[in-house]
């Protein structure tokens, strides 16, 4: 009774600080001469905040947007083009070297691979050039990295490729290249279409008549001029939180699926055969069926130029690792490839004697800019959509993980807008959608690259080609290329082994892994994209209706309070529950959480006092039969005290710390739970609760009027409310024995 005294005597010096406070003081209430002498836990006190008026607050942003200044105009241009800021700071004589290098090395690498990749993209070689040159130019002015490589990339050439060929089937167009008709042997037959094999078919298109070239970049520029511009606009309403749904696993796992389609996509140009792109899902497995069903029909001359090429880009590619470190610089395989077989087709007429199929006439120099047709977008504005999203993921997370290593900075809102105008501008020059590339990337940064001056460089190499060298391509085998595609997806390809990996450090990221990379080989490009992210957030969803749920205990006399069953030597505090959620408590787990809740504690309210009820009512009609029998009146105090059942605790703590926030369901439940357990003589209190939490249930009433009951509710620790449940339950026990003298 003493320590009671003490207790109150405590309290009451203390009550006219606790009246100031808007949020509950972590009360202290020592039930031992032990608790007497320990520290209380510092009063916290909210900020008073006042919210401006919306109406001001959008006035003030006008007033500005609006305003115009010389800093400001100077402050715009060189947000806009981070190049005024960089380039007149730039170092010459410690960066020229670094930069020319590395510029010229990519250069030499995109040549090919530009002229390759249009095989993927369904349109003529010279639009790879044009791609990769104007791409470099746009993100020398505009990008915030110093060493993305943006240009030609093989997954945005895919799925270019697949709306092309998609369209040009709807028109009419012979998908076949050498224009003869499919044999029966071969899925994607004409279905009706209007296919004309064997003579010239033609669409009107922004008032002329377009053929099959015409009409497949028609179709790439519209495609890329809706990409930037959805690029664009996310950049200004600033959603480039869209990227926080495309996980790593969820990319990894699209990026290799992706590549399995690419390398089944070529296989057909390594045997030579003439196969139309399948349409429609399951590209894969159609493909295959064709090649096999087709296999007879091998050209062996290319098949064995594809053995040689494939071994020499590989022998490359493993004499490039092993030896990294005393190479300087790469090995330039792919030009050596590239040139070698052009010498050995054009001096060994071999499409003329073999009937290999070659790269044809590449023109020079530049075709005067056209309007993207407007006609074409009403039924590709879907379509860019995945190539919107993938490009600017791609480039933002590129630039980001170069930026950390070289240790500076980007701005990925800048990086968004560069990349769109990578796809706007170009898309007036018969160009197609660019991203950002991981390969030449790191070959940037492995080769000394210090700015984008470099690209103006790669850009000057591609230039040169365009002007004088690209006539020299046309006896380029087909297979050359394909083989330069195919031996730069072993990277991508090697993930496999990574699988068990993966399963290790984290099962639902090998899972997301397995579902995007099996959604996109198996059924499309972009199914495997939708798979993938609806996969990767239900899995997200799981873990949050599925979260851990555990009793605290106390470590020794500390105010320590952690996971029995993780840790050793923990002590639950004497009839009292600590619980604990580990995660946001919304409509969609509150059941999860009421049923771990009840599990943990082994009472579940309801249950209790159904059980309590039919005691009770039980009870009584014992004590009628009883008073009946003995002619006595009926207590109806008696009976009750008949039927109560005394449990071991008598508070549950709910420990708050990591639950970030509730919706109204939670709040809701809360309610419940503090008036269900109140009837079977339980109190229920909460500990730790985050600001934003105390703020919903502020807003819900859930403290009373004027939140009257709050300091008697909620606590900053967990220590502080279970010394509280103690010190209470002590007043009530000392009320009740007094109630009884």
């Amino acid at each position: 009774m003493a320590d009671v005294a003490s207790c109150l005597l405590l309290w009451s010096s203390l009550g006219a600080q606790l009246t100031t406070l808007s949020t509950p003081p972590c009360l202290f209430l020592p039930t031992t001469m032990e608790d007497v002498t320990k520290v209380a836990p510092p009063l916290l006190e909210r900020r008073a905040r006042q919210r401006q008026p919306t109406v001001s607050v959008l006035k003030s942003k006008l007033r500005q947007g609006m305003t115009c200044s010389v800093p400001k105009v100077r402050s715009t241009l060189t947000g806009f083009f981070p190049v005024v800021r960089w380039l007149p700071k730039y170092k010459l004589k410690e960066y020229v070297w670094g930069d020319v290098m590395s510029g010229l090395i990519i250069g030499i690498i995109l040549v090919p691979q530009a002229i390759a990749y249009c095989l993927l993209a369904g349109v003529e070689p010279i639009y790879g050039l044009y791609t990769s040159f104007y791409a470099n130019i746009i993100y020398f002015f505009m990008g915030t990295s110093r060493h993305v490589s943006v240009g030609i990339f093989s997954l945005m050439s895919l799925m270019v490729g697949q709306v092309v060929d998609k369209e040009m089937f709807l028109a009419g167009f012979d998908l076949n290249e050498d224009s003869t008709a499919p044999g029966p042997d071969v899925f994607n037959a004409t279905l009706g279409t209007n296919l004309t094999a064997g003579t010239f078919h033609s669409v009107e298109l922004m008032g002329m008549q377009c053929g099959k070239e015409c009409y497949s970049i028609a179709i790439a520029a519209a495609l890329t001029f809706l990409a930037g511009i959805y690029q664009v606009l996310m950049a200004v309403f600033r959603l480039g939180f869209v990227s926080v749904y495309l996980s790593a696993p969820m990319l990894d796992g699209f990026a290799t699926g992706a590549s399995f389609t690419i390398l089944t996509v070529q296989a057909k140009y390594l045997l030579g055969l003439k196969i139309p792109r399948h349409q429609g899902y399951g590209t894969v497995a159609v493909t295959w069926f064709n090649i096999f069903a087709n296999i007879h029909k091998t050209n062996v001359c290319d098949l064995i130029t594809s053995a040689i090429c494939i071994s020499v880009l590989v022998a490359g590619k493993e004499i490039q690792e092993r030896y990294k470190d005393r190479l300087k610089i790469p090995l330039p395989t792919e030009l050596v490839v590239v040139a070698g077989a052009t010498l050995a087709s054009h001096f060994g007429q071999l499409n003329s004697q073999y009937g290999t199929s070659v790269s044809g006439h590449i023109p020079t120099g530049f075709i005067p800019p056209q309007v993207p047709s407007f006609s074409l977008m009403p039924q590709l504005a879907l379509d860019a959509i995945p190539l919107a999203v993938i490009s600017f993921a791609f480039t933002v997370s590129l630039s980001e993980m170069f930026a950390k290593k070289n240790g500076y900075t980007v701005r990925p809102n800048q990086e968004m807008l560069a990349i769109g105008f990578c796809n706007i501008i170009p898309s007036f020059f018969h160009c197609f959608t660019t991203s950002a590339a991981l390969a030449k990337t790191m070959v940037k940064d492995s080769t000394g690259c210090q700015t984008q001056v470099s690209s103006l460089i790669s850009a000057l190499v591609v230039l040169l080609v365009l002007l004088f060298f690209a006539p020299f391509f046309y006896s380029l085998q087909k297979c050359v290329l394909a083989c330069i595609i195919i031996v730069s997806l072993r990277g991508a390809l090697r993930k496999f082994k990574d699988v068990p990996a993966k399963w290790r450090d984290s099962r639902s990221d090998a899972i997301v892994w397995l579902v995007a990379m099996s959604a996109t080989a198996l059924i499309s490009v972009e199914m495997g994209l939708l798979v993938g992210v609806v996969f990767s957030m239900i899995c997200v969803i799981f873990k949050t209706q599925n979260p851990k749920m555990s009793l605290l205990g106390r470590a020794n006399d500390t105010d320590l309070y952690e996971d029995i069953e993780e840790y050793k030597n923990l002590v639950p505090p004497p009839r009292v529950h600590v619980f604990r959620f580990q995660a946001p408590l919304y409509y969609a787990n509150k059941d999860a959480f009421l049923r771990s809740l009840y599990k943990g504690v082994g009472v579940e309210p309801f249950l209790e006092l159904t059980k309590r009820r039919k005691a009770e009512k039980k009870a009584k009609e014992m004590s009628l039969k009883q008073a009946k029998v003995n002619g006595d009146k009926i207590n109806g105090e008696v009976v009750l005290g008949l039927i109560q059942r005394e449990l071991d605790f008598h508070t549950i703590v709910l420990d708050c710390s990591v639950i970030p926030f509730i919706d109204s369901t939670g709040m809701a439940t809360f309610k419940g739970l503090v008036k269900e357990y109140k009837e079977i003589g339980v109190s229920v209190l909460f500990a730790n609760c985050n600001t934003s939490v105390i703020d919903t249930l502020q807003e819900g009433k859930f403290f009373g009027k004027n939140d009257e009951d709050m300091s008697s509710l909620l606590f900053h620790t967990v220590h502080a409310a279970v010394l509280h449940a103690n010190s209470m339950f002590v007043a009530a026990e000392s009320r009740a024995e007094d109630s009884v003298v």
